[in-house]
């Protein structure tokens, strides 16, 4: 049933190659100020598919299925291809900041297959106030580390290390999204438990 919202949530999944190209040449500050208006757009349109489909009365089967499947196919694609690009690195630790990215899709897949199962079995496991503070990170994260890409002259120096103020920030944001990934995680797997033999 390809109703507005639902529309909304096929144009966040075919624009994410699109997104992706904009991403490859990490020294292209145009391309990456396009990804950073795409990605805003996206996230746009992600609020928006939601609050049309809850206001219209429109909530379909099809629209709940692909909603998550959009946003976890945009934030595995910007962190692949961030990692290729060699965009989650920085000061101190250099690129351990890649360890934060594989904690988040490592739980995005594990929690997507326990989804499955519950399903399966008639338990739903609703989302979670903490989930949904992970969220706010993860996309901030991501948003802030494209935009470093596109602004590379606004750099302040912290201790004594010249940082670009986005990139730093998308960093940080990043971990905090990776440590409420775990707990969330954890909080999921404890559910998902109780169901299995």
């Amino acid at each position: 049933m390809l109703t507005l919202p639902n529309i909304l949530t096929l144009s966040r999944i075919v624009a994410v190659p699109v997104l992706a190209f904009f991403l490859w040449w990490s020294d292209w500050t145009t391309g990456y100020a396009l990804a950073f208006a795409m990605y805003v757009l996206m996230g746009v349109t992600d609020y928006f598919d939601g609050y049309l489909a809850r206001a219209q009365g429109t909530v379909s089967k099809l629209g709940v299925f692909l909603d998550p499947i959009a946003d976890k196919i945009m934030v595995a694609a910007v962190i692949l291809v961030l990692t290729a690009q060699g965009v989650l690195t920085g000061p101190y630790v250099g690129d351990a900041h890649v360890i934060a990215g594989l904690i988040i899709l490592i739980r995005e897949i594990a929690v997507s297959g326990l989804r499955e199962f519950l399903g399966g079995i008639q338990v739903s496991v609703p989302v979670s106030r903490l989930a949904k503070w992970k969220t706010t990170f993860q996309m901030v994260a991501l948003g802030a580390l494209i935009l470093g890409g596109a602004m590379p002259q606004w750099n302040v120096v912290i201790g004594g290390v010249e940082a670009n103020v986005p990139h730093t920030v998308g960093l940080t944001t990043l971990w905090g999204a990776a440590v409420l990934t775990l707990i969330t995680g954890w909080d999921y797997l404890r559910v998902g438990l109780k169901h299995m033999d």
